[in-house]
């Protein structure tokens, strides 16, 4: 476009025009979602490739460990193995009892939500974005909009699929809200991201609100984006200014969103999107 010609002012500006014109496109009409999907489905060889040193380090790192070490580490899973089964045990028994008082509340026999394991494969080098690649994409299932935890709460909510990756905006991201409650009282109200990952605001709670420090807060499932009861952060502080009506909250969250490698990817319940007519479920979606 920019080669030596008669005109290279028109050149500039139909540049300018075209770029503006697929800006208002993507942005207002979501004209280009399905380019950038496909865009990236071409670039996961590069999430592989950049995923590739390490996981042939963890590799070679493995060929050289010594017998004692093999018999220690042994030892301590069989150990985690014996809590892991007691705990299978009680869970086996709670869920049995759970299942029997929703059948005598007329409720749903779904226990839990169904979540499939997913693998961090990739990072965005944006540092005022918090977002991250997954290794699971629309090929198996994954939509915008679920939800995504690793072994200790919630992490963010996944925002673009491409075939076999997905984007994942993290929780600590600037743009990001979660509608939270109080485990203690059921206080309800919003949290959002700082752009710090080990920070994050509670907003718009009032002076007089019972709320302490130490806090865990839980999504509470309000807007349909979240699956309720997910621990999504702790407080860790709380200030007031004298003759502010609202309290200044800091909180911490409770996963771990630097460090996690596998997280789950939480599909809704059936009953959540689907409704059922007179003849056969019609699929309706998800609240947003």
């Amino acid at each position: 476009m920019f080669v030596q010609g008669p005109v290279p002012g028109f050149r500039l500006f139909l540049v300018i025009l075209v770029s503006a014109a697929l800006i208002v496109a993507d942005a207002r009409f979501d004209r280009v979602a399905e380019v950038r999907s496909t865009l990236a489905t071409g670039l996961a060889p590069v999430y592989w490739l950049g995923n590739a040193p390490s996981q042939f380090h963890n590799w070679f790192s493995g060929l050289f460990v010594s017998k004692d070490d093999l018999q220690q580490e042994n030892e301590d899973l069989k150990a985690r193995l014996l809590i892991l089964e007691r705990r299978a045990l009680k869970y086996a028994a709670l869920a049995s009892e759970n299942n029997e008082l929703r059948r005598l509340m007329n409720s749903s026999d779904v226990l839990d939500d169904r979540v499939i394991v997913g693998e961090v494969v990739g990072v965005s080098p944006d540092p005022f974005s918090h977002e991250i690649v997954i290794n699971k994409g629309s090929s198996d299932g994954v939509k915008p909009g679920q939800a995504i935890l690793d072994a200790h709460g919630l992490m963010g909510q996944v925002i673009q699929t491409s075939q076999v990756t997905s984007r994942v905006l993290l929780v600590s991201d600037s743009s990001h809200a979660v509608p939270v409650e109080v485990v203690r009282n059921g206080l309800r109200a919003i949290l959002l991201g700082t752009g710090d990952p080990n920070t994050l605001d509670l907003v718009h709670v009032p002076d007089t609100a019972d709320i302490r420090e130490g806090d865990l807060l839980v999504s509470s499932g309000l807007g349909g984006r979240f699956p309720r009861g997910y621990p999504v952060a702790e407080v860790a502080s709380i200030s007031q200014e004298p003759g502010e009506p609202f309290v200044s909250i800091k909180a911490t969250p409770k996963a771990e969103l630097n460090q996690s490698r596998l997280v789950l990817v939480v599909f809704p319940p059936e009953s959540d999107n689907h409704t059922e007519p007179a003849s056969d479920g019609a699929a309706t979606g998800e609240a947003g």
